[in-house]
């Protein structure tokens, strides 16, 4: 029997998935790691910590498995997005890595908007966002100058991962699209974007497919893994691309909805110059030439997380869930908005937070943990609305992330977004995308699309309840209307966020 490996390094852990030819998962271990906020709006990790992470998941891979090494063909990596690691010619760590949900770059953006203009969009296909790469590189160019001119190239996380594990500098086109430094349809670094910059084009990496094959492990490397040194280990490719390999979304009409820390809409798209005019996410899949248009919500599994470390900290998800059936759509005249770290689309604001409306005496625990999951699952479909008016018809939905593991959430996203959810057996998200790409690259399959046939399998559907969506609907349109009533009053309140 042969194995591939996907390794998915995400914000909070690291976890490896052992796969074989059938898709099944044989084993799977995680590895957390730390996350420093050293100052308001930042966040920041060591990009040792995720090697180490991964090397441990992947020894105690092989060890719980019993697997002998030489069975497995290959590895590859999913990766959290837009976190900047900038390292010296020797491959040395620079600074702390700036991650895709730290805020500072506020400044930085308004500069990349007003020195581009309208050529950010026309190249790049993206809006200047604090989450992105390219403000976090201007931040450092303008606060630790002395850190940029000793950088011999920019990485993203798992690029750095990958580094590590075998010598090589790469990024893939899916994760270099969310840098705002590609010329996404050419799929090569735009070189007008970087001088205009004073950056120099020789700080990005070589350009590479998810699927190629960047190497195999250092001797080291090897040991400290339990695997040989002769494992293959291809590019990878950003966590959401992983995740739309690993949903099966790998033709026109196929779009999934991805609930973890933050919440992603995102449907297939082959046409290359469709310009959107950066109402969502245009980047590069992880299938050649192919392409996909994403909404975020940035608190989407993190709103559920907040409310439940805050208000219920004693009982369990499935504890706190539980009942929400009970409760009528609309939670009974409340209303949560998951700006609690401020929001991505379909507004671009780093300042609004979020808030609870309609409270009464009336309102339980369980008022409050349902009305916290409409409000994610509205934002949501902020994003979907988006596509569809893009012309795209949407009617099916494959639910992956945590939103994909309670019936209740599963059949209120069914209403909400008025389209059937689909299930899966084996929902893996974007490490089992990553475990794609290593058996793709190794040969097992002729296409990607072969290999999503032969991996993922739906379990259950959940279809819209006419009368239930119809309630939705009403109730969308006053969610909408919360973000202009507020937005001043939550400018004004920032000033007192200490």
């Amino acid at each position: 029997m042969k194995y591939v490996i996907g390794v998915d390094l995400g914000t909070s852990a690291v976890k490896t998935v052992l796969v074989d030819p059938q898709g099944k998962v044989a084993f799977e271990h995680s590895e957390s790691y730390p996350l420093s906020r050293p100052q308001p709006n930042w966040s920041e990790q060591n990009p040792e910590d995720w090697v180490k992470g991964t090397l441990v998941s992947l020894r105690r891979l092989i060890e719980v498995s019993g697997i002998d090494p030489s069975q497995v063909d290959g590895l590859s990596f999913s990766g959290q997005m837009h976190g900047l690691v900038l390292v010296d010619k020797e491959g040395q760590v620079l600074r702390p890595a700036i991650l895709w949900n730290d805020t500072r770059t506020t400044a930085q953006c308004r500069r990349i908007e007003k020195t581009l203009g309208a050529t950010l969009i026309e190249v790049a296909r993206n809006r200047a966002l604090e989450g992105f790469t390219l403000p976090k590189i201007l931040w450092v160019q303008e606060n630790e100058p002395e850190v940029l001119s000793q950088a011999y190239q920019f990485l993203l996380p798992k690029d750095y991962v990958r580094l590590r594990l075998t010598g090589d500098y790469a990024m893939d086109y899916s994760d270099a699209a969310g840098t705002l430094l590609l010329d996404v349809g050419s799929k090569t670094w735009s070189a007008e974007i970087a001088e205009a910059f004073e950056l120099p084009l020789s700080l990005c990496p070589r350009l590479v497919e998810s699927f190629e094959q960047t190497g195999t492990l250092l001797p080291d490397i090897a040991e400290a893994s339990g695997l040989l040194s002769s494992t293959k280990v291809f590019a990878g490719g950003a966590d959401n691309a992983c995740g739309a390999l690993g949903a099966g979304v790998l033709g026109e009409g196929r779009t999934m909805c991805s609930i973890g820390t933050s919440g992603v809409v995102l449907s297939y798209e082959s046409n290359k110059d469709l310009n959107l005019e950066g109402k969502v996410h245009f980047f590069n899949h992880g299938e050649k030439d192919a392409y996909y248009i994403m909404g975020v919500t940035l608190a989407a599994g993190h709103s559920l997380t907040w409310f439940k470390e805050t208000f219920a900290a004693d009982k369990s998800f499935d504890e706190l869930l539980n009942g929400v059936s009970s409760i009528p759509a609309g939670s009974g005249g409340l209303l949560f908005t998951p700006y609690i770290v401020g929001e991505r689309t379909p507004h671009p604001d780093a300042n609004i937070r979020g808030s609870f409306i309609g409270m009464d005496s009336g309102h339980t625990l369980t008022h409050f943990t349902r009305s916290v999951l409409e409000g994610i699952t509205f934002s949501l479909r902020e994003s979907i609305e988006i596509v569809r008016d893009s012309g795209k018809e949407i009617t099916e939905i494959i639910a992956i992330g945590g939103g994909a593991k309670n019936e209740a959430w599963l059949q209120m996203q069914a209403d909400i977004f008025n389209a059937s959810i689909v299930k899966l057996e084996s929902e893996q998200g974007p490490a089992m995308g990553a475990a794609m790409l290593a058996a793709y690259g190794s040969g097992w399959f002729t296409s990607l699309s072969a290999c999503a046939e032969a991996f993922i399998r739906p379990a259950d559907v959940y279809k819209p309840d006419p009368k239930q969506a119809a309630i939705y609907d009403g109730l969308f349109n006053l969610y909408q209307e919360v973000y202009g009533q507020t937005r001043e009053l939550n400018n004004k309140l920032a000033a007192y966020r200490q």
